[in-house]
Parts: structure tokens; sequence; C-alpha cells
């Protein structure tokens, strides 16, 4: 007997991955899954964050450099929603505004 399991069910069991793991997930999915498709990054990953990124998902959302991230934040153009102890977590609707600020810029 097969037990299939619903995509509730798999973002449930989604949501306790630590987050390194479930950008690892996508990371996959997106590598093997989308192989021949030209899906944008939003589409790939657009529904999967409700949490706060860390400084490498922010980098990986904005398609920049850890770096490049780090320089933003260190000029002002992006703000750290939380600072706990060294690390800095981003809302997920801040890098939107931002990625389209920068697009519209661009």
């Amino acid at each position: 007997m097969t037990i299939l399991m619903t995509a509730e069910d798999l973002y449930a069991e989604m949501e306790q991955m630590p987050s390194s793991e479930r950008t690892r997930f996508f990371l996959m999915l997106a590598s093997k899954a989308f192989r021949e498709d030209d899906y944008t990054h939003d589409q790939v990953f657009g529904d999967a964050y409700h949490e706060p990124f860390s400084v490498p998902e922010a980098a990986e959302y904005l398609e920049v450099s850890v770096s490049t991230l780090r320089r933003y934040v260190q000029s002002g153009k992006l703000k750290p929603a939380q600072v706990v102890g060294r690390s800095q977590l981003f809302n997920a609707s801040d890098l939107r505004m931002f990625k389209r600020s920068k697009s519209a810029a661009g």
C-alpha cells in the first residue's frame, strides 16, 4: 500500500526543516525539475518563504552575492528586519520591494 503525501503535508514538513535545508531543497528542485523550462526565480521560490531570510537566503533571492547584499545593508539601501547576535534576518516583503525597485531602476 502506498501512502501519498499532499502538497499541504509536504509544506508542513518543509516548515519544520532548518532554513539551510529548505534552501538546498529548492536549489535541487530548481536544477532538476525545471531544467528544460525557463521559470523565473520568483516562480520557483515565490510562495516558499513566509519567514525571515538569512543573509545567504536573501542574497539568493535577490540574485546577488553575499558581499553585494552586505554592501546594500552598509549603504542603507536595505535594512534587516531583525538582528540576532551577529545574524541579520530580512523580511520577504522587504526583499520583494527592494528587488522590484532595482529592476525598475535598471
